[in-house]
């Protein structure tokens, strides 16, 4: 059987670009040899590029994304998504690779689309019965009446961009002054925010993926930031315990991965994805879900596949074949 030719794209045009080029690094030092050809992409918006192994970068065509390897012209059979943040968890390279024909391993363009925008994804799944935080929305511009903030939301609540990614912009409140600097850091990501009451209880989040057509869902992993809140240097800089599997009850457990399956089926997705949520009163309650959540090694989600027993090489396996069976 031959070698598939995978493109792991990484980089983007957001404040995630780091965490990004991390994921995306650990995807093709752990994808098979055996299995598959892999080219790491940077995607910048000064330049999309194959990075050759011995450092040179060959420009990648946007009109057929091929690409020279140095001797002959790669258009790859499948692309891996680690592009955190736009375009690639926004739906924008989803849409560009389905007008290609190019199979690619997250969500839809419209599923990226909806759950990048919270306030859009809160909205349909409340519809459907998901239980979430109370929430106020804000568009830069707008009058900023505080008072009728916290009458809506409460304190202490959270203060976040609704289309970013990493906990960048996001700011937790515990007093009326806190709001309007919160509000400013959070337009400096987006010129559209969410406003959350804060909800007492344990945080977890909870991977989900689809293997040969079945939604597979991982242990819960738990989360303890040494900070206020999940923020980046919780994520990303040691500052947080990630216990795996969560420190709850069978019944807590059962409830949230329950939920997380319910909320990849409502919303369609395909490829991996991470929900979070907290658990309040014994009763999973939405956060939000990523499409393109972050693969690097101290990411949730490699924890989660080790815990079921998968290699990184095995679980990215499974994605890709996933999406080259469709």
């Amino acid at each position: 059987m031959s070698k598939k030719h995978v493109a792991v794209i990484m980089g983007g045009y957001s404040s995630e670009y780091d965490i990004s080029l991390q994921s995306g690094e650990v995807v093709c030092e752990s994808l098979d040899p055996e299995s598959y050809v892999v080219y790491p992409i940077h995607i910048f918006e000064k330049g999309w590029n194959y990075v050759h192994p011995d450092g040179t970068k060959h420009p990648v065509d946007k009109g057929t994304f091929s690409f020279s390897d140095g001797s002959k012209t790669i258009r790859p059979d499948v692309v891996f998504n680690t592009v955190h943040g736009t375009p690639g968890e926004d739906g924008y390279l989803a849409a560009y690779f389905e007008l290609l024909g190019i199979p690619q391993t997250s969500t839809g363009f419209y599923q990226a689309a909806l759950s990048f925008n919270k306030r859009d994804c809160l909205t349909v799944l409340k519809g459907f019965g998901i239980q979430c935080a109370d929430s106020f929305y804000h568009t830069k511009g707008m009058e900023i009446n505080t008072a009728e903030i916290i009458t809506k939301v409460g304190l202490p609540c959270f203060v976040k961009p609704n289309r970013a990614g990493s906990s960048f912009g996001v700011s937790r409140v515990t007093e009326e002054e806190q709001l309007i600097p919160a509000i400013e850091e959070a337009y400096k990501e987006d010129f559209e925010i969410i406003i959350e009451s804060e909800l007492a209880g344990t945080e977890v989040s909870v991977g989900a993926y689809r293997n040969k057509g079945t939604i597979e869902v991982l242990s819960p992993t738990e989360i303890v930031s040494e900070n206020e809140f999940f923020d980046y240097e919780a994520k990303y800089l040691g500052k947080s315990e990630e216990i795996t599997p969560a420190r709850i009850s069978k019944e807590e457990t059962v409830a949230v991965q329950k939920e997380t399956q319910r909320i990849y089926e409502l919303l369609n997705m395909h490829g991996v994805t991470r929900t979070d949520f907290i658990i309040q009163n014994g009763i999973p309650y939405f956060i939000e879900i990523n499409t393109t959540p972050g693969l690097s090694k101290e990411s949730i989600i490699p924890k989660q596949a080790r815990e079921a027993g998968m290699t990184l090489g095995a679980f990215f396996g499974i994605l890709i074949e996933e999406r080259l069976q469709l």
